[in-house]
């Protein structure tokens, strides 16, 4: 903790401070320049160690710091199993609350050969001492020095016993994160602790886009006055989340302040950091008035668990001799880090004594005055195992009152952690902690260590909160600043296409679609937005689009309302509301009624449709003659015939008038399943013919953008639109080939013209102009091809500006509500043109809606010829040709014996599959009855030779 405002830079240089010291004693030990001053060496180990302690101890930290120093110091003696008798001696200087006196003190200390220096509790103190503990090896280990830029490598020997503010600040910024306020405000002391840790706020509230809108800094010493007059500066600005990083001893000033001028009311917020808990901790009892002007405050306090050590540590502190009075009064956490720091020495020299360091001093040539100089240096030795030490307290690991004790590689303590407190009545209540493993929680820490850590949005808790006000709902963090300065707001002038936003006489100067939306919209929102609106441009051509919103980013406007489309480049520099309307690129060309054609009975289906259709019919008609032809007399007759009859059948079925029976079971599965089939392309193809002869059709030699691409004929655009920037850059179009055009009027004089005329060939705009447009042409020119581009209009504002939240929910309420659509009637009802352009391709029917039925059909075809062959199959075994052949050959018998009886051939399978059905199964009779015949010969002739005598 802090609580001066350092001197001047220039006495930061240790040289420097040495010899100002030097001067203010008299000299008392000459000593010969470059030589070597003779080490105090000892080989037996010391009976008393010295140890000192910097701070101001008329201080709220110093109050704390000193009785728990001591009482840590008789401890430490009195403990026989650390130091082996070995005493710590206590040397205690007071900083007095003076950068150089701090100084002075600290000089003085180092000339009693401490080995260890306990303090300071300034972060300015500590940036001087840490020079001169660097070139005397001593170690510095302060409880109170939170500036995070005494954690770089400049200052090797200084180690910080409590967490650094780098830690705080992100603490810090997690809460403005979680409640999503986005701007802050900071104020702070002007001295390298409040410096260095706004900086660090500054980054942590980047990492969650946020940021410090505006830093209000004051001097330690600065009058109420002074800070009324900045406190009345800052109440003028948007924002009302106030970060508080101060010193204990005048913080107070700030908030008695800020409470006169009614600046703890409702709507505000306060967060300070853990000075004020401090303060507030160090008394045995807070007056009501001091509390009165803290309600509603969010502050941190450094979270310290409650172990064993810790309750007897309190349970002593109201009774230590080294106190001014019993009772609670001067603790705060400070004392136990306080306390520790001692420990911390402690056990690093214990362990450093049993390891052999040595306890010796010497001289260094460096600080000897040269050239005849009277400044006597050589008083100051060098710790000659100074390094040792430092590398032994790096790695040492205990349980403190505090908590752990032990540092990571930056040399910070591991596991830094915070209280988050609100202040309430007369008290105040914790609504959840801060560590930097798990960030913001409603359990302690150290049951989060176990666990892996999560520190994602939605596990981010805390407590609910009273704010300034005495109000739980929590505060918007910001509006509008209250410096006279309404809102300004830009309106495109426009040329054409009034409709939605242009000039008017009224007191509000503007009309138009756009404008009745935003108004809308500012009328949903819970508080008031003084605004005023200003044309942007001259009102002979439509302003250009990109340079509007750029002045937005300038801060030449704060906001920009109209027909703005939201496209990349201009979300990098402005943010934008939710799309109230929805827009994207469309091609306009002239149409014209499309001629009859004699063809047009083919354009139901595709070119794909029609051949499937046409395979399909005669595929079903060979399955149905293929499962017919056995057993059906109408499917048999000459090869001629029977090709005749496959033809007729399969294209007969389209219109149901087939004369053919089919018998067959798999037949007239087949049949019905194609019937269903036929009956669904049936009706579909008169309604698809239908809709092609009676709607009216219009062409258009444009068919979309891919036509107007390929082309070298001139398009119009929209002066002013970003269709330019899309064609050119994104479609590669030849800007040679743009022409701007200004209005509807134009629009229609470039169309007429047409490309060989000085016109256009189609006009490329956004398709709510266009729908504005083609109202009033009679249907004489239409959207040719389709959208090719999404994208919708909105409201511009700076980046980061709280207002484009709020808009952009109340944009979505007015579209849920109907009232958007109730200005969209107001303004821009149209009459719309029935004709179709370029829709026969759109209207014809593709394989894409029928595959199914045809995969049907296709597997039952398949099913059933399946079932037939293996029926087939199954009989030829059964027939057995060899019969066949022995008769023919009885019959035949010129033919020769030597043909096997057994050889079959395709011929035959064929043959056999041409059969009847009834001959087959009259076959397969007689071949059963002979076969029975032969074996009762056969068991006759078997009987009788049995009987024959021998």
């Amino acid at each position: 903790m802090e609580e001066v405002l350092l001197i001047s830079r220039f006495i930061t240089r240790s040289l420097t401070l040495l010899s100002l010291w030097f001067l203010c004693f008299p000299p008392g030990v000459v000593c010969d320049t470059g030589n070597v001053s003779a080490s105090s060496n000892s080989s037996s180990k010391p009976k008393v160690i010295n140890i000192g302690a910097l701070f101001t101890l008329n201080s709220v930290l110093g109050e704390a710091a000193k009785p728990a120093i001591q009482a840590a110091v008789d401890d430490v003696n009195s403990d026989p199993t650390i130091l082996n008798g070995v005493q710590l001696k206590l040397l205690i200087s007071d900083t007095n609350c003076s950068g150089f006196i701090g100084t002075m003190e600290a000089l003085q200390l180092m000339e009693s050969d401490v080995v260890a220096a306990i303090g300071p509790q300034s972060s300015g103190i500590a940036h001087v001492i840490s020079h001169v503990v660097n070139e005397l090896h001593v170690p510095l280990l302060s409880f109170g020095a939170t500036d995070p830029t005494l954690s770089s490598m400049q200052y090797p020997y200084f180690l910080r016993t409590t967490p650094s503010d780098h830690f705080q600040m992100y603490a810090i910024a997690d809460i403005v994160d979680y409640y999503g306020w986005r701007e802050v405000i900071a104020i702070f002391v002007d001295d390298d602790y409040g410096r260095s840790g706004i900086s660090v706020l500054g980054d942590a509230l980047a990492k969650k886009r946020a940021k410090i809108s505006y830093k209000a800094a004051f001097s330690p010493g600065d009058t109420e006055s002074k800070i009324n007059d900045l406190l009345v500066e800052v109440n003028l600005m948007e924002s009302r989340v106030y970060v508080v990083h101060v010193n204990p001893d005048t913080g107070l000033n700030i908030f008695s302040v800020a409470k006169a001028l009614n600046m703890m009311g409702s709507g505000y917020v306060w967060i300070a950091t853990d000075w004020l808990p401090s303060y507030l901790d160090s008394k045995d009892a807070v007056d009501s008035n001091t509390m009165n002007i803290l309600q509603g405050v969010i502050a941190l306090r450094h979270y310290t668990p409650d172990t064993d050590l810790k309750k007897s540590f309190m349970s002593k502190w109201n009774n230590l001799k080294y106190k001014g009075s019993a009772g609670h009064a001067g603790f705060n956490s400070y004392a136990l880090y306080a306390y520790d720091s001692v420990w911390l020495a402690a056990h690093a020299l214990d362990v450093f004594l049993n390891e052999g360091g040595n306890l010796s001093f010497s001289y260094d040539p460096k600080l000897h005055g040269t050239n005849g100089s009277m400044l006597h240096l050589a008083s100051l030795r060098v710790f000659n195992g100074g390094e040792q030490l430092l590398q032994t307290l790096l790695r040492m690991n205990f349980t403190g009152v505090s908590g752990q004790i032990q540092f990571d590689l930056d040399k910070h303590l591991v596991h830094p952690a915070y209280d988050v407190l609100n202040i309430v009545g007369t008290g105040t209540r914790r609504i959840g902690y801060w560590s930097n493993y798990s960030h913001l929680s409603v359990v302690p820490p150290e049951s989060l260590y176990t666990k892996p850590p999560n520190i994602s949005t939605g596990s981010q808790h805390l407590y609910s909160v009273i704010w300034p006000g005495d109000t739980t709902s929590t505060p918007r963090g910001w509006v509008f600043p209250n410096n006279g300065q309404p809102l300004r707001i830009a309106v495109p002038n426009r040329v054409g296409y009034k409709e939605f936003a242009s000039k008017d006489k009224s007191p509000q100067g503007v009309r138009g679609y756009c404008i009745d939306v935003f108004e809308a919209a500012i009328s949903l929102l819970p508080y008031a937005v003084p605004r005023t609106y200003m044309l942007y441009g001259d009102g002979k051509r439509n302003p250009s689009y990109n340079e509007l919103v750029s002045r937005v980013a300038q801060n030449v406007y704060d906001a920009a309302v109209g027909d703005i489309t939201i496209v990349t480049n201009r979300t990098k520099i402005v943010d934008f509301t939710q799309p109230y309307m929805e827009s994207g690129l469309v091609v306009v060309a002239p149409v014209k009624e499309a001629k009859s054609n004699p063809w047009a009975f083919l354009k139901p289906f595709t070119a794909e449709m029609w051949f499937v259709t046409a395979a399909f019919f005669l595929f079903v008609g060979a399955v149905v003659w293929i499962l017919e032809h056995r057993i059906n007399s109408e499917f048999r007759g000459p090869p001629r015939r029977q090709l005749i009859t496959i033809c007729w059948f399969s294209f007969s079925t389209m219109f149901f008038s087939h004369r053919e029976n089919t018998v067959s079971t798999l037949g007239r599965m087949v049949l019905i399943i194609w019937l269903f089939v036929v009956l669904i392309i049936n009706s579909s193809y008169t309604a698809s013919l239908t809709s092609i002869l009676t709607v009216q059709q219009l062409t258009s030699g444009i068919q979309g953008i891919d036509s107007l691409i390929s082309s070298t004929e001139p398009i119009g655009i929209q002066d002013g639109s970003f269709a330019l920037n899309y064609l050119v850059d994104e479609l590669n179009i030849a800007q040679s080939r743009i022409v701007k055009l200004k209005n509807p009027e134009a629009y229609l004089r470039a169309l007429k013209l047409g490309p060989k005329k000085g016109g256009v060939a189609a006009i490329v705009d956004e398709l709510p102009y266009v729908e504005l447009f083609l109202s009033n042409t009679d249907c004489l020119y239409r959207v040719v091809g389709p959208e090719f581009t999404k994208s919708g209009w909105g409201f511009a504002f700076q980046r980061d500006s709280p207002l484009a939240v709020d808009m952009s929910t109340a944009i979505l309420q007015l579209s849920e509500n109907g009232d958007l659509q109730k200005i969209h009637n107001k303004w821009l009802t149209h009459s719309e043109c029935s004709s179709q352009v370029n829709q026969v391709d759109e209207n014809q029917l593709s394989l894409n809606s029928f595959w199914g039925l045809f995969l049907i059909c296709g597997t039952a075809c398949v099913l059933a010829l399946t079932i037939f062959c293996c029926r087939v199959c199954t009989q030829y075994r059964r027939f057995s040709p060899e019969d066949e052949e022995s008769e023919i050959e009885m019959i035949e018998p010129s033919r020769s014996s030597r043909r096997s009886i057994r050889s079959t051939s395709f011929k035959q399978i064929i043959d056999f599959v041409d059969k009847k059905e009834e001959e087959i199964k009259e076959m397969l009779k007689r071949k059963n009855s002979n076969s029975n015949k032969q074996q009762t010969s056969i068991h006759s002739f078997s009987d009788g030779q049995a009987s024959s005598p021998s």
